[in-house]
């Protein structure tokens, strides 16, 4: 069912969406999706502020709560997961009682938009290899495995116009 929820709003994240993210993140971490910080403190600075933001959105039931959230940052300097400098790197987190609902089609609408307007030449998922979900999602937002990197799916969306 992918209905969409009612009255969905996508925008720009701002610092007084931190604890509402917090939630998303640590429904994830109660689901055992994330084990990664999920803290208010972190999702400012990890998402929200980080200077090489290129956009975060989040989505917001009618009431304003948070049901989940796309990060897409700039690639500036070496990294941990090896993405090429210059790409943009995307992480996604929906609510998992909010799953599957359009959430995150909606998202990245909003998030393509912002790499296009940032000139990127391609964004890169990096998500673990046994996360079978958020690797169907990225397959089907158009992300494509394009390289090899232990315990993890590496796929890319081209930006590129070809010519």
């Amino acid at each position: 069912n992918c209905a969409g929820v009612a009255g969905m709003i996508i925008r720009p994240a701002v610092a007084s969406d931190a604890e509402g993210m917090a939630g998303v993140l640590q429904g994830l971490v109660a689901s055992g999706q994330r084990t990664k910080p999920s803290d208010a403190a972190f999702t400012l600075g990890n998402y929200i502020t980080h200077p090489d933001r290129v956009q975060c959105h989040v989505a917001t039931d009618a009431d304003g709560s948070v049901l989940g959230f796309q990060s897409l940052r700039l690639v500036r300097a070496a990294n941990v997961y090896n993405t090429p400098l210059g790409w943009g790197m995307i992480g996604t987190h929906v609510r998992p009682d909010a799953a599957r609902q359009g959430i995150g089609k909606a998202l990245f609408a909003a998030t393509l938009e912002a790499a296009r307007a940032a000139s990127l030449p391609a964004m890169e998922a990096f998500i673990g290899a046994s996360n079978a979900g958020a690797i169907a999602y990225y397959t089907a937002m158009g992300f494509r495995e394009y390289r090899q990197a232990e315990g993890a799916f590496c796929a890319a969306f081209e930006l590129r116009s070809s010519g």
